[in-house]
């Protein structure tokens, strides 16, 4: 059974950092792409991260490019997410992904976690 737990979400003032984690399992970690997504209330899902097994492909959303810093431990099955700047439009839930190519990791990923709040403040 694949799980993708997340972690490290919390509220933050804006300017401030968070760095959240996401540790799978039942699953052949360094062969899938990994990726985050986030959702804003009344807004859709929208990727944010994304990288390959060996992190030499990644992407990254406009609105988070300079600021947020996706990275993979292939030792340790888990992904970060180091958001720095941040600001209070960076407000949602932030979902941890994986799939098995690069468009699906950043459309419909395989595997979805069941999400963390990262709530900035003004």
């Amino acid at each position: 059974q694949v799980q993708l737990v997340e972690s490290g979400g919390g509220l933050v003032q804006a300017g401030g950092s968070l760095r959240l984690s996401c540790a799978a399992s039942g699953l052949p970690f360094s062969s899938y792409y990994m990726g985050w997504f986030r959702q804003a209330p009344g807004k859709v899902r929208e990727s944010v991260a994304a990288i390959n097994w060996g992190g030499g492909w990644t992407y990254y959303a406009d609105s988070v490019k300079g600021r947020f810093t996706i990275s993979r431990d292939n030792a340790k099955n888990t992904v970060y997410l180091q958001m720095n700047s941040l600001k209070p439009e960076d407000t949602a839930v932030y979902y941890c992904a994986a799939d098995l190519n690069y468009v699906g990791v950043k459309s419909r990923p395989d595997y979805w976690g069941q999400g963390t709040q990262v709530t900035v403040s003004s």
